[in-house]
């Protein structure tokens, strides 16, 4: 028998809820970022879709109006310039007339400063076994001539029969090598679209050039050359340029291998220095000159590259180039005193090892991170009154009185000067305005009596360990 079963509209309605009342709804700014879905796969829809309510529409207008601040983890590190403060960089024009005439320069750039320009490096360079080309130079932008007669120069852009054939032939062979290579200078010059005369824009006034300073007083200028320099401004400006700028070359033309003068851009920019990083090199297969990296030497961004002009006193320094330094490491001083030192006892104190004419500083032997010993140690090693005497050892009692008596001669030099080093230097930093012939010979002075004081400091070190 069938259970009856009631009817749902039988059943009586379940009660409704009581009506609870909540606070509105107020719109605030958000700080969390709202991201939109991901996109759906498959077919894309066809139709729009419904706009999004009012309340959705608010909050994203907020979320706009909210910057987050950048992510900084994500940044790339910002690097400090690793060049001088100084310096800065050169004129794109530089760059530009030389590499149309196919003059390249890799990992370098040309920096300007205060005492003129600059080559840096640009990048890393780990040391190889190689030297690494940093320059190339064409021949075609340089400026050449033999050292001895009969007088061959590259280019040959002097025409047969111009008067400055006869200005060469008649100078001394032995000694007027500069007024040869300044003939060659000023006549390019006035040659229609030769690169000199853009590159002239780059080469210091004659208020900046300083290399005659300590020269002999030049000869008057040669009536013919009046052509090509009508005053004497003009001329001594073209002998400072080649006496300051160039250099000698040992090159192979063909089957002949010569030594030149030669005056080549861009590398007439590379200072000196006595642990010089670079040299130059010719490449006689294509007629190139090449700045190279010497093998075995690191050099980091920001170094400065250098060449080693010669090894000279600064007074020579003064006299060619129109600079001196104070760390010069064939930097000469007479003594009078009868005193002398150990040799080998003074070069095992600050770890100088080589011969007399090749001394250097060990730094591998040198423990942390001393900065005292540089080319003015090495020069009073050189310079001062020392013996050596087999396996005699020295005297510790003896050396000092030596060491003493030297410093004392050292200190009666430094106080023959009408300044002081302080003075000098206040000199030198002061704002009065000062033409640059008169800072480089202040300078000059300077440098003389920091390698005394230098010398002075070396013997105070070395009476302190030496063995008693």
């Amino acid at each position: 028998m069938a259970t009856p079963v009631a009817s749902p509209l039988l059943l009586p309605s379940p009660a409704p809820l009581p009506a609870q009342t909540f606070p509105p709804r107020r719109l605030t700014a958000t700080r969390r970022l709202l991201l939109a879905p991901p996109p759906r796969a498959g077919r894309p829809r066809l139709r729009d879709p419904p706009p999004a309510p009012v309340e959705e529409a608010a909050a994203a207008a907020a979320v706009e109006e909210y910057e987050a601040p950048p992510l900084r983890l994500l940044d790339p590190p910002q690097e400090e310039e690793p060049y001088p403060d100084e310096m800065e960089a050169a004129d794109p024009d530089l760059y530009r007339i030389g590499y149309a005439r196919m003059m390249r320069a890799y990992g370098v750039e040309f920096l300007e400063g205060p005492d003129g320009m600059g080559v840096y490096a640009s990048r890393d360079v780990d040391p190889l076994r190689r030297a690494r080309v940093i320059m190339e130079i064409p021949l075609e932008l340089m400026l050449t001539i033999t050292k001895n007669h009969p007088w061959m120069f590259f280019p040959d852009i002097i025409p047969l029969g111009h008067p400055i054939f006869d200005i060469i032939e008649s100078t001394n062979p032995e000694t007027d090598w500069d007024l040869r290579l300044a003939c060659l200078l000023l006549y390019a010059f006035d040659v229609e679209n030769n690169f000199w005369q853009l590159y002239g824009d780059f080469l210091p006034s004659g208020d900046e050039c300083t290399s005659l300073l300590l020269a002999p007083k030049h000869k008057a200028i040669p009536l013919k050359l009046k052509r090509l320099a009508p005053d004497h401004e003009r001329f001594l400006w073209a002998l400072s340029i080649v006496q300051s700028r160039s250099f000698n070359l040992n090159m192979r033309m063909g089957a002949f291998i010569q030594d030149a003068n030669v005056l080549a851009p861009y590398a007439d920019m590379l200072n000196h220095s006595p642990d010089a990083n670079c040299f130059l090199h010719w490449r006689f297969k294509d007629r190139m000159l090449e700045v190279m990296i010497k093998a075995g030497h690191a050099i980091k961004k920001g170094d400065e590259m250098t060449i080693d002009y010669m090894s000279a006193v600064n007074s020579t320094l003064m006299q060619r180039y129109g600079f001196s330094s104070p760390t010069n490491p064939w930097e000469h001083i007479n003594f009078s005193s009868p005193a002398k030192i150990h040799l080998d006892s003074f070069l095992s104190v600050f770890n100088i090892a080589g011969l007399h004419d090749e001394l250097y500083h060990n730094v591998a032997l040198t423990s942390g991170e001393s900065t005292f010993v540089d080319g003015g140690v090495v020069a009073a090693a050189r310079t001062l009154p020392t013996w050596s005497d087999g396996d005699l050892p020295a005297i510790p009692s003896v050396e000092r009185k030596s060491a003493q008596a030297l410093q004392e001669e050292c200190r009666k030099m430094a106080e023959s000067f009408s300044t002081t080093i302080r003075q000098d230097e206040e000199i030198l930093d002061s704002d009065e305005p000062m033409r640059k012939t008169r800072e480089i010979a202040i300078k000059y002075r300077l440098h003389r009596k920091l390698l005394l004081q230098k010398i002075i400091d070396s013997l105070e070190i070395y009476q302190d360990r030496i063995l008693f």
